[in-house]
């Protein structure tokens, strides 16, 4: 057994301006802090947590810092557009969205499935999000 094994994993994500920050959570993905400190604020999902930390660096938002598993990812998505999200749109090998959307073979995120559904967008503070749904 792992050091590891049994420790619980938290998201941290950067963010410059922590009010922007909130405001974004709260309008665009209803989200509520659970808990906040100076410098912080706690959110719950799904029994998991991830905070936003104030910081003074930036995130390259060039990679999925964070990403829910939900189980109709056209509706979440389309609830998220109407508040103003705004989907990445990707055309690369092996990668390519459709209104927000791609198709992936065998990804590994989603566990027991074949593949996965999934969109990233950016929130305020320039990390990149990603929503997914396992193929079964």
């Amino acid at each position: 057994m792992g050091i590891l094994d049994d420790a619980r994993v938290a998201t941290r994500l950067p963010a410059q301006d922590l009010e922007r920050a909130r405001r974004f959570y709260s309008e665009k993905l209803d989200l509520e802090p659970i808990d906040e400190r100076p410098g912080g604020l706690l959110y719950r999902c799904g029994g998991s947590d991830f905070a936003l930390f104030q910081s003074a660096g930036a995130s390259p938002g060039t990679f999925t810092q964070m990403g829910w598993e939900v189980d109709d990812i056209e509706a979440v998505t389309a609830e998220l557009k109407r508040r103003g999200v705004v989907f990445e749109e990707v055309d690369l090998p092996g990668l390519r969205t459709v209104d927000g959307i791609a198709d992936i073979e065998g990804n590994y995120p989603s566990k027991g499935a074949t593949g996965e559904r999934g969109g990233w967008f950016r929130d305020s503070e320039g990390n990149m999000i990603g929503v997914g749904q396992p193929v079964r």
